[in-house]
């Protein structure tokens, strides 16, 4: 599918995501997407990206974001940047939906970290939870550990942590939801 068609959608956060030039017409350099977040959507969680930087141009409504212990509510011409290592978060601030022009530099495996994520949150809706499944969640963090960290604990810490749950998870099976979700993800079947 060409990246102005791949579109990824995630019921939990309300994202609806158009990627407009993927990592591989950039050799990975660059990627560039459309955000759209419904009223009320929101990132999941505060996070950062150990060695990227995002860069978000409101087109319409307003995003409201956490940079550090920073709070900016950004309209219509307004672009805000996150430094690579920087905890951010941010959410729709208004009753319509925001649209945001997004660029994530470099790419790394971003669009495959979205497309991931929205495939966990549609099974999340599907069984009725209010939280992902905290395997899914071990592997996910493990999986795109380049792209996304937690914003509190050292990332070794969290490393450690996480390969015993991966190890049980690959012997007994308990990573076959998750795989999966991140082949349907990924477009792969």
């Amino acid at each position: 599918m060409p990246a102005a068609e791949r579109v990824i959608e995630n019921p939990v956060s309300g994202e609806r995501i158009v990627i407009r030039t993927a990592a591989a017409e950039t050799d990975g350099k660059l990627m560039e997407w459309d955000l759209f977040l419904a009223p009320g959507g929101r990132v999941p969680s505060s996070h950062c990206h150990p060695g990227q930087v995002e860069t978000f141009t409101v087109l319409e409504g307003r995003l409201r974001f956490r940079i550090g212990l920073r709070r900016v509510i950004a309209g219509p011409g307004d672009q805000v940047r996150v430094a690579a290592n920087t905890v951010h978060h941010f959410a729709n601030a208004g009753r319509e939906t925001v649209h945001v022009a997004v660029r994530t530099e470099p790419a790394l495996n971003m669009e495959e970290l979205l497309a991931t994520a929205a495939a966990l949150g549609r099974n999340q809706v599907a069984a009725g939870r209010r939280l992902p499944h905290l395997i899914d969640l071990a592997l996910f963090v493990r999986d795109f550990a380049a792209e996304v960290r937690a914003p509190v604990l050292p990332p070794s810490l969290v490393a450690a942590a996480l390969q015993p749950v991966v190890r049980l998870a690959r012997r007994f099976g308990w990573d076959r939801r998750y795989r999966r979700a991140r082949d349907s993800g990924a477009g792969r079947r």
